[in-house]
């Protein structure tokens, strides 16, 4: 998010520089040398050095005396710099691989002009000017593959930075920071008094790095703080095509859309919001299985909620060009996110979770918005059984994760892949209890009256000859059979 200020702000942040002891790997002062190549250079080490010690920002500064810090004034005007016929912001840009932010700002200070350059630290992998990746040793330059060690450390450190401690917002004043969360949100999913002054507020915002305070005593908002409290997901320029989706299509396919919305707020600020919105577009069925409820909805609510929270939390955030989708049909419910699991599909039901984004999981565990012993699977297949809807399918695309509700069908209008799913998803569900799935607890999955059980050793059958389940007692007699997922 960029947001326009005055020059006060960068006039404090040269100042805050200024106290420094010493250059530092992430800060370099200059007079008036500026060498096309050598910026190109130190844009590259900057970066890389900000992300090996974990700043947001690195900075060059020149009209600053290395030694003493003094304000000394300088004689480059990088708005007038040109690399041949080509702005010199421009010509850096194009030679710096991946293409990351930065921005100089010419300055008057006393009297004096100074040029700040503020530069993003590396994400992802580090970045190289020309091709070379270089590197801060100390207060000095140096090409990164002469390092091995430094090298290492950076990889670490790229591996390690998490989406939701990268910025949203920086440099944004207090009254902006009240104005751009919903922080009385954050207070009443916590169960928490809302404080009575501002810094409280901010306060328990900071605790929860939801913002944290930059180098010029101003703050930054995280993709955590943003992602989950945002007002307007839309005001975040990197987070505004995060938002949650949903459309409801006319018919078992997508050529007529009835109704499209698109979120607004953060995550954990419109989870209610949007589960009310998707559960008032269902039809309702009359009669579900065993349940014997009129106008119950075609789909169980706590099963969208556990599948709508994994979509959001599980998501990649650095997937581009797409964001959680929620799609409504007559027969079924999809919902997808982007980027594949970190678990099998086949296993998701019984392993523990893994999430690309840890702080976020943990968030909204903490205000009871998803499981928290595991992925929430083992509810939804729950809730499907429980009121007899075929079994869900959760399948990967080339970029995506998707999940699959189905409304009611009969069993004799299953085909033979709805019910060796169900059978299968049937033997985890009763292995992650400690139980085991037999004749009789698959009959009654499937509302199956036990004059007919041999129609369920039929669906046993074909599940164990496409090794999807397996005995668990070989030598017991065919009436107390027990079986288990293949994996057990």
């Amino acid at each position: 998010m960029t947001i326009d200020r005055p020059n006060d702000y960068q006039i404090s942040l040269v100042h805050e520089l200024r106290e420094l002891p010493h250059e530092t790997e992430w800060v370099e002062f200059k007079q008036n040398r500026a060498d096309e190549e050598e910026i190109g250079e130190y844009l590259s080490a900057l970066a890389n050095s900000a992300t090996v010690l974990g700043k947001v920002t690195a900075y060059m500064v020149w009209g600053i005396d290395d030694k003493e810090h003094d304000i000394v004034g300088t004689t480059f005007k990088p708005s007038a710099f040109k690399v041949g016929n080509e702005e010199l912001e421009n010509w850096l840009l194009r030679l710096l691989e991946p293409k990351i932010n930065f921005h100089f700002y010419e300055l008057t200070i006393d009297d004096k002009a100074v040029v700040l350059l503020e530069i993003s630290a590396a994400f992802r992998q580090p970045v190289q000017f020309k091709g070379v990746d270089f590197i801060r040793i100390g207060s000095y330059k140096k090409k990164l593959k002469d390092h091995a060690e430094k090298e290492r450390e950076l990889w670490r450190a790229l591996d390690n930075r998490p989406f939701e401690k990268e910025i949203a917002a920086e440099n944004i004043p207090v009254e902006q920071v009240i104005s751009l969360l919903d922080y009385p949100a954050y207070f009443d999913l916590l169960k928490l008094p809302l404080p009575e002054g501002r810094d409280g507020i901010l306060s328990a915002l900071e605790a929860d790095e939801m913002i944290v305070k930059n180098d010029a005593g101003q703050w930054n908002i995280t993709n955590l703080g943003a992602i989950l409290f945002a007002k307007k997901l839309s005001d975040f320029q990197s987070l505004r095509h995060k938002a949650m989706r949903v459309i409801l299509y006319e018919g078992e396919n997508k050529v007529k859309t009835i109704r499209e919305q698109e979120g607004t707020k953060g995550y954990a600020a419109g989870f209610e919001g949007l589960i009310d919105f998707i559960t008032n577009q269902l039809p309702s069925n009359e009669v579900i299985g065993k349940a014997l409820r009129d106008d119950v909805p075609m789909f169980p609510e706590l099963a969208i909620r556990e599948l709508v929270a994994n979509a959001v939390i599980h998501q990649d955030f650095h997937a581009t060009g797409t964001a959680p989708l929620v799609e409504i049909f007559a027969n079924r419910m999809e919902i997808t996110n982007p980027g594949k699991p970190l678990v099998k599909t086949s296993r998701f039901l019984d392993s523990p979770p893994k999430s690309r984004n840890e702080a976020l999981a943990s968030f909204m565990r903490r205000i009871g918005v998803c499981e928290q012993r595991g992925s929430g699977v083992d509810k939804v297949v729950f809730q499907t059984e429980y009121y007899q809807l075929p079994a869900p399918i959760f399948e990967t695309t080339d970029e995506h994760t998707r999940s699959v509700l189905f409304a009611h069908r009969e069993f004799k209008d299953m085909d033979k892949a709805d019910r060796i799913r169900a059978c299968y998803l049937h033997a985890c569900l009763r292995y992650v209890e400690r139980d085991f799935m037999t004749n009789s607890s698959l009959r009654e999955r499937f509302g199956i009256e036990k004059k007919n059980s041999a129609t369920v050793s039929r669906v046993i059958k074909d599940t164990l000859d496409v090794e999807e389940i397996k005995l668990y007692d070989i030598g017991a007699s065919k009436k107390y059979v027990k079986y288990v997922p293949w994996w057990a």
